[in-house]
């Protein structure tokens, strides 16, 4: 068995194809070809840690997706998840109404395929440290400024797994990038991420997407 992370698969998003410049001429072959990549490199006795922004667009459709990919699958929701504690639509109202409308949106993303979600940042076992899991990084973004800043993780010195800034980077400093447009689609293999806190802090640019040979884009 292996463990796996990626982020920010952004399955329906029409929006993310141009933003990210991803190989895709709609979101159909988008969601295809994410779901073919994830299949090629996860089998079902593998577990995927998912740090959020799985799904947008027409969600029924969208979540429709995860029953397809292989693994078995955790979520750490980010900022576009339904299920997200910090979503405004489940901040709103009494705190009974706020719980059955998180409770119903949990329930949507464990009927979709997900094992289990974590609401909260955590730590995970890589390379003798315990590395931070979290949707978002300790600094940085994909829009400039920092947005979310208070639901960050505390930068105490160690590494932090994480997504949200999609193509931005693959590494920056003690920072990893999981998404799926840092890793040419795929998710990526804790030894592998193992390997790269290994050789220390430092910054690596985006691998690239493959084409339709598979072969990563020039």
């Amino acid at each position: 068995m292996t463990i796996f992370f990626t982020s920010d698969l952004h399955l329906g998003h029409a929006n993310i194809i141009r933003f990210c410049d991803r190989p895709f001429d709609g979101v159909g072959h988008m969601n295809a070809r994410l779901a073919e990549l994830w299949n090629e490199t996860v089998s079902d006795e593998d577990t995927v840690w998912v740090l959020g922004d799985v799904a947008l667009g027409s969600l029924d459709d969208s979540l429709s997706w995860i029953g397809r990919l292989a693994g078995r699958k955790i979520l750490v929701p980010g900022n576009h998840d339904r299920c997200w504690a910090g979503d405004r639509e489940l901040r709103k109202g009494t705190a009974e109404a706020r719980a059955a409308r998180r409770d119903r949106a949990r329930s949507r993303y464990l009927a979709a395929g997900f094992a289990e979600i974590h609401d909260e940042p955590g730590r995970f076992p890589v390379a003798g440290t315990d590395a931070v899991v979290s949707h978002f990084p300790y600094t940085g973004d994909s829009h400039g400024e920092d947005r979310y800043v208070e639901h960050r993780p505390r930068d105490d010195g160690g590494w932090v797994l994480h997504g949200h800034v999609h193509d931005t980077w693959r590494q920056r400093a003690r920072q990893l990038n999981v998404g799926v447009d840092a890793w040419g689609g795929r998710p990526v293999a804790v030894d592998r991420l193992a390997d790269l806190i290994d050789h220390g802090p430092r910054d690596l640019a985006p691998l690239a997407w493959p084409d339709a040979t598979g072969h990563g884009r020039p």
